[in-house]
């Protein structure tokens, strides 16, 4: 394999628009140059001609100086470190002094929250535009003899964190190599074009936002456009603006554009809708897709949205199919150059490989293998041993092959439940509660029980207002400030679970309904939207599940 080709986008490409952020377009040229610039300051300040893997946390907003900064970073050969803006002070340290960052870039505000932790750390703090500092902005690059470093496809290039829904986050390290298998197979399945435009709205520290949506994009060509922060009127008036066709994002952003479009008067949903259907690819992903969700999502703009399966340590593993059906709940077939197997971790048997299922009707853990698979956890050897079984790495995720498609059924660590012998899907059970009319969102987890070693426990978040087909009276509004009968008039969990047991009850069977009940104004996320189900546990007065 050649080095990387990425960062060497085509000559012809040259005054093509790579990014538009802040109301500025950016060609691939200005992305080349300014790269090259800034990798050469990189260098000159680390007194090198190859950081050699050093690390190097960068914290910014969205937009085109990331990614100069991130191509900088891989062009002078160090590892990039991307810092998520919306961590608190004591989560970002952990990162730096996690990744032993050597340097720290910084851009605007945001950036210099992490000018106090390098000073405290004794390394360099670069920021962005300040030419005092000597690392201005990107610029037309100078005459300059010294070469940059070879870069090889076996050298690591980034540094990720996983999410910590199960335990203190752990650094995921990929190597380009890993990372252009990663792309190439993406490209492949869900042909991207030179000529497609996607609005970018996810955080750029998760390999969603940064490889998906980011690094795609990029390397076919095409141009990201950045939304800046997320506002629903504003993010549908650019679906429909006739100038964008992809767009990903994660279930709870769809949901804030459906309620967004549900609240709009009747010619704005008209021209949303309209606008939306004509997009060529939209995407769900990181965290599992609610069924209604899908359904109201097509009933409104036609998609069928996409949605695949992947991880901080795989990128991506599944996914259901660019050209053919998208089946609501699953999360499709293997990707191209992915394995995939459903194994049962207790006995080693291997109950399904690919599309083929060896014992039809069987749950077991995901397995994959492929050339976009991590290369380790940072200085965790022993973790890194233990997540592997003969070259397969062990997603931790429970899931089923029907009919050719995987349907995921759960974290084994906080989504399989196991109820008196009974193991339970908490997707399942949550699918089901978010069907009823007064329910908008809901978790649910496992809370010890001596006797049934698990209890079924769910944490409810109502709708703001109520069909009558709900229970409660037409127009009522629903929520912690005033429910109607048979709610109460001060809602609390006894009320709600009057109301939602027995309708459970009806639908599940007896060992899947929730036996505790709460009543939450939110559910704790982290900043991919994605549940943080220790802490949905917390709220029943139980100590998190060890991971």
């Amino acid at each position: 394999m050649t080095a990387p080709t990425l960062f060497h986008p085509s000559r012809e490409w040259s005054d093509r628009v790579a990014v538009l952020s802040s109301g500025a377009s950016r060609t691939y040229g200005e992305l080349e140059a300014g790269s090259r610039l800034r990798a050469r300051h990189l260098l000159a300040a680390a007194t090198a001609c190859d950081l050699e893997g050093a690390r190097v946390g960068f914290l910014m907003e969205p937009g085109f100086e990331y990614v100069v900064t991130q191509w900088a970073i891989w062009r002078a050969g160090g590892i990039a470190v991307p810092l998520c803006p919306d961590h608190p002070d004591r989560e970002l340290r952990y990162v730096i002094d996690d990744a032993d960052c050597s340097a720290l870039i910084g851009a605007g505000m945001t950036g210099r929250r992490i000018e106090d932790a390098a000073r405290e750390r004794g390394i360099p703090f670069h920021e962005v535009s300040d030419p005092k500092r000597g690392f201005p902005a990107a610029g037309p690059v100078p005459p300059d003899p010294a070469p940059l470093p070879w870069i090889g496809p076996e050298r690591a290039a980034m540094i990720l964190y996983t999410s910590g829904t199960t335990g203190r986050p752990k650094g995921v390290v990929t190597a380009h190599g890993q990372i252009e298998a990663h792309i190439r197979s993406l490209l492949d399945a869900w042909e991207w074009e030179r000529d497609d435009r996607i609005l970018h709205v996810l955080p750029l520290h998760h390999t969603h936002g940064i490889v998906n949506a980011l690094c795609c994009p990029l390397y076919a060509g095409a141009a990201v456009e950045f939304a800046g922060s997320f506002e629903a009127a504003a993010t549908w008036d650019r679906l429909a603006s006739g100038e964008i066709s992809v767009f990903m994002a994660v279930p709870t952003i769809y949901a804030k554009l459906l309620r967004a479009w549900e609240a709009a008067a009747g010619s704005t949903r008209r021209r949303w809708s309209r606008g939306a259907g004509a997009l060529r690819l939209m995407v769900s992903g990181s965290a599992a897709l609610p069924v209604r969700v899908f359904e109201h999502w097509e009933e409104i703009t036609g998609h069928r949205l996409l949605e695949r399966y992947g991880m901080t340590e795989i990128g991506m593993g599944l996914s259901n199919p660019y050209e053919g059906e998208r089946r609501p709940g699953t999360v499709g077939q293997p990707l191209p150059d992915v394995g995939v197997r459903l194994v049962r971790p207790s006995t080693g048997r291997v109950l399904a490989e690919g599309v083929e299922a060896f014992a039809p009707g069987a749950s077991g853990e995901i397995r994959i293998r492929g050339p976009m698979v991590f290369s380790e956890y940072w200085r965790r050897p022993e973790e890194t041993t233990a997540a592997f079984v003969d070259g397969w790495f062990l997603t931790g995720d429970e899931a089923v092959l029907e009919d050719g498609y995987y349907r995921l059924l759960g974290r084994r660590s906080v989504d399989i439940l196991k109820s008196g012998g009974y193991k339970i899907s908490a997707v399942e059970v949550e699918e089901l509660l978010r069907t009823h009319p007064a329910v908008r969102d809901c978790a649910v987890v496992g809370i010890p029980d001596e006797d049934w070693g698990e209890r079924v426990a769910a944490a409810v978040i109502l709708k703001a207002r109520v069909a009558p087909e709900a229970g409660l009276a037409p127009g009522v509004a629903v929520s912690s400030a005033a429910l109607s009968p048979p709610w109460g008039a001060e809602p609390d969990s006894a009320a709600v679970a009057s109301v939602l047991d027995p309708w459970v009850r009806k639908r599940l069977a007896r060992y899947k309904v929730p036996r505790a009940w709460r009543l939450v104004e939110d559910l704790p996320r982290n900043a991919m939207g994605k549940v943080r189900k220790p802490a949905v546990r917390a709220l029943f007065n139980v100590r998190a599940r060890p991971s």
